[in-house]
């Protein structure tokens, strides 16, 4: 042990030397708390003897001897002493309550204990025993002294603690040596040490505002942080209240939350408070937390005031805002604006952004000429070109404005001033800002071009009405871009325009113009083309005259749309007219077509797309065009129809009667695919029966699958007696045709066969007398149809085909006029070989027989029949307008 200090007439400062050379202990020493009871005896504290007691205080036990904390703050009531008084025996005789609460031993097991056997370690019980002996012999001593607690908590175990001990000599009532003790523990003592170390470094060193406010609400202890701020000295603080610092408005409510943090203890964290600092009238912003300060007897002492200047995070927080606007406006940009391929629909969404937005009310203007379909927008040099208000949006009133331009009607054609800011905007292609006129309502306003791949389309106007934030440079950055992302939208619904348009006209065109006429047959047709949305389709019909008052209806679907389905489209139709016009037989025609389609895609065409062995850059270069196609030919005068299908949807027949029912035609591939033949399959055809051709538009939809379409449309087809035009109409009002997905053809036919009375037909054997007949049959069968100015052309060229049958043909031969519209007669036999007309030499004196024929008739032809070939002219009837050539003149036109 080492030797404990010890002065014989004075003590040692506990803070001083005596304490730092003290040895500490490492056991917990119990810290006394404010209102300890004093205990009985001999051993006094400066200070108790003139409190007396006081009655118990809060939180103390009932009954138990308190101390009187006066005046408040005092250091007792942070350090707690406890006495006890040592009898001539050197043992305790008096224990106080204090030194039970510190050393953790009752006033029972206290009294008549050795203190040194009690509290010192074994080693040093020796020294002890000595410096107990001086104090007995009347020596004061002062030191620090490491102590145990024997067995406090009665587990057996020692703890050992530290305690400055004040040692004060005293006699009995007898006169003998007795002494009183004082202790204190000095882990308390250093503790207070550090902590108010530390509470200086917090105060003193904080680089945020600290103010400690008194009950009165005055300012008690200002750091230098603070004083900084508002200028001064610490002291120069002192006494203040928040009315110095702050404007009156926000003095009297900040002063309301102080009284109510004195008041109830509730701390109140990040409070904005605003006002200014001397010498700059600039606006600041500081957080504020609020916390009330207690004292050591736990009373209220004052309140804790720890400030932040946030101006510089409220600005930059404000510019985060505002860059957070701008970026969801421009994603709310995005997503809205072009959603349509419509040019004022695209504008009003652009309005529909931006107000109320990024302003009050706002307009679109675009050329004139870009509305009007023209190639480029006709802007002129100065700015100054029509244009057309296509939008305006409003979040004030709808009510014209005192001030700024004059107001223009959406729809309304108009034009700016050259010398305008609004005509410098269109010009340069740069925004400007147009400065508001006095007396009126709109504050400030950006006239922003709309900018399209170098190409100015319109200009848009942003307003601001007074009250609201004037325009600044981020704003107009926001606009242009606003504008930009707009004007690309419209200029892509301009250009989709075009070509939409475009691919209409020429799918229009490919039409057949008018109602179709077709011998024996009553026709009605209805075409309806895709939405702007969907674009045109490659759906198409066509009614197509053949010889012998025959009549071919098509139906076909290119798949795909746009101006390439309608260029296909187109192709694949002047084909059908083409391979109808050869007179082949229904599936032929679609075999051939088949072909056709292959090769639109394939470079080096039709022949290239049928060689096995082909280059990988050929086939990377070609596109696939797929076609489903009806083709159908009805024979008037015996009622039948062949058809053919390949991958569409099947006709549907109507019979007087009888309900909808649709042909069972084999559906065969769809034109392009290739590699199967297509079957035909004849139908005849009842009179008065309606026939009906269509595409998938009319029957297909997302929102109803095909089966449902079929069957809506079969029973929309409830009355084939009534007049086509209206049948068409009702099928179309029946059903959901504007869906706008796909195009819609349809192609409806009434049977209407030739009479019997207007057809002859002649058998005629295989002899040279037949040609004389055969003029006497034509010349009866026209004078009982009263078509006597026809007979001399007749007679010849009938006498003519009859001659050539003989000459060049086998089998019988088979004479067939018709009249309808046209008289046409026909030429029967077995012989394939067809005629083929050539032109004559002078010397030669045959060959002039078909020419003649094409000389005196409207039309002829040759094609052939499952039993041979059929050889045909044509006769215009004479109240047809069209008149017919002389008989005598056409012979000598051949010499």
């Amino acid at each position: 042990m080492s030797e404990i200090p010890a002065k014989a007439t004075e003590s040692e400062d506990p803070s001083g030397g005596a304490m730092a050379d003290a040895t500490t202990g490492d056991g917990a020493v119990p810290v006394p708390e404010p209102g300890e009871a004093r205990g009985a005896g001999a051993g006094a504290v400066p200070g108790e003897v003139s409190g007396g007691v006081s009655g118990e205080l809060p939180g103390e036990v009932p009954g138990e001897v308190v101390w009187q904390n006066s005046p408040p703050g005092s250091i007792y009531d942070y350090i707690k002493v406890a006495s006890f008084s040592i009898g001539p025996d050197g043992l305790v005789d008096q224990w106080s309550l204090r030194a039970e609460q510190l050393f953790g031993i009752t006033t029972e097991r206290a009294v008549g204990m050795d203190p040194i056997e009690a509290f010192f370690a074994e080693d040093k019980r020796e020294l002890g025993q000595r410096k107990m002996a001086e104090v007995l012999d009347g020596r004061e001593w002062t030191g620090v002294v490491p102590f145990r607690l024997p067995d406090p908590d009665g587990t057996g175990q020692t703890a050992e603690g530290l305690a400055e001990v004040y040692v004060m000599p005293t006699r009995t009532e007898e006169g003998e040596r007795a002494a009183v003790c004082i202790v204190v523990d000095v882990r308390i003592l250093r503790r207070i040490e550090t902590d108010l170390a530390a509470s200086q470094a917090i105060f003193g060193q904080s680089p945020f505002g600290f103010v400690l406010i008194d009950p009165d609400l005055r300012i008690r202890q200002a750091n230098d942080r603070f004083a900084s701020l508002f200028g001064g000295g610490v002291d120069d603080h002192r006494g203040r209240t928040v009315r110095d610092y702050l404007p009156p408005g926000e003095a009297d409510r900040v002063s309301a939350t102080l009284r109510r943090v004195l008041e109830t203890g509730d701390s109140v964290t990040e409070m904005l408070v605003t006002g200014t600092v001397p010498g700059s009238s600039e606006r600041r912003f500081w957080s504020i937390n609020l916390y009330r300060v207690h004292g050591g007897s736990g009373r209220p002492i004052g309140i804790a005031w720890l400030g932040v200047d946030i101006t510089a995070r409220r600005a930059a927080a404000r510019e985060a805002a505002h860059a957070r606007r701008n970026l969801a406006l421009l994603n709310e940009a995005g997503a809205r604006i072009g959603n349509s391929l419509d040019l004022e629909t695209t504008a009003r969404e652009l309005l529909d952004v931006s107000v109320p937005g990024f302003c009050d009310l706002a307009s679109v203007d675009l050329y004139q000429g870009l509305l009007a379909g023209d190639e480029t927008p006709p802007g002129l040099a100065d700015g100054s070109a029509e244009l057309r208000r296509v939008a305006y949006a409003s979040a004030v009133s709808d009510a014209p404005f005192l001030g700024g331009p004059e107001p223009v009607n959406v729809g309304a054609v108009h034009r700016y001033a050259f010398n305008s800011p609004y005509a410098d905007a269109l010009r340069t292609g740069r925004p400007q800002s147009v400065a508001a006129e006095e007396g009126g309502l709109i504050q400030s306003t950006l006239a922003v071009p709309m900018v399209a791949h170098d190409t100015v389309v319109g200009l848009v106007q942003f307003s601001r009405t007074k009250g609201s934030e004037p325009f600044g440079e981020r704003d107009s950055s926001l606009a242009v871009e606003l504008a930009s992302r707009a004007a690309v939208c419209i200029d892509n619904a301009r250009l989709y325009r075009r070509e939409h348009e475009r691919a209409l006209i020429l799918q229009r065109s490919l039409l057949p113009p008018g109602d179709p006429e077709a011998s024996g047959l009553d026709i009605a047709c209805r075409y309806l083309p895709g939405n702007a949305a969907t674009e045109v389709g490659g759906d198409w019909f066509d009614v197509i005259e053949l010889p012998g008052h025959r009549t071919a209806l098509v139906v076909g679907d290119v798949m795909g749309r746009g101006l390439r389905a309608a260029v296909a489209m187109g192709e694949l139709r002047t084909a059908v007219r083409t391979l109808a016009l050869l007179d082949l037989e229904p599936a032929e025609v679609l075999s051939a077509l088949d072909e056709i389609a292959r090769g639109l895609g394939t470079p080096g065409g039709t022949q290239q797309s049928t060689r096995g062995a082909r280059q990988s850059r050929d086939a990377d270069l070609s596109e696939v065009y797929l076609a489903t196609c009806v083709y159908a030919v009805y024979d008037s005068v015996t009622r039948r129809c062949t058809f053919a299908n390949a991958g569409h949807l099947p006709p549907v027949l109507v019979e007087p009667g009888e309900n909808a029912l649709m042909l069972d035609v084999p559906p065969g591939m769809p034109l392009g695919v290739g590699g199967e033949p297509f079957e035909e399959v004849e139908v005849e055809l009842p009179e008065g029966a309606l026939l009906a051709l269509y595409t998938d538009g009319l029957v297909e939809s997302r929102h109803h699958p095909l089966d449902e379409g079929l069957q809506a449309f079969v029973g929309a087809l409830t009355d084939p007696s009534s007049p086509l035009e209206d049948v068409c109409d009702h099928v179309l009002n029946t059903l959901d045709t504007h869906h706008g997905e796909d195009d819609i053809a349809l192609l409806m036919a009434r049977v209407q066969g030739l009479p019997p009375e207007s057809v002859g037909d002649w058998t005629l054997p295989r002899e040279p007398r037949s040609v004389g007949r055969a003029r006497e049959y034509a010349r009866g069968q026209l004078l009982s149809w009263d078509l006597e100015p026809l007979v001399d052309t007749a007679e010849l060229l009938v006498s003519e085909l009859v001659t050539n049958a003989l000459r060049y043909g086998e089998g019988e031969i088979r004479l067939r006029l018709l009249l309808d519209r046209t008289l046409v007669c026909e030429v029967w036999d077995a012989g394939l070989v067809q005629p083929r007309r050539r032109r004559a030499r002078d010397t030669d004196e045959g060959g002039r027989g078909l020419q003649l024929v094409g000389l005196l008739s409207a039309a002829w032809g040759s094609r052939r029949t499952p039993r041979g070939k059929t050889v045909w002219f044509e006769l215009p009837l004479p109240n047809g307008g069209t008149g017919l050539a002389d008989p005598a003149e056409a012979l000598l036109s051949l010499f």
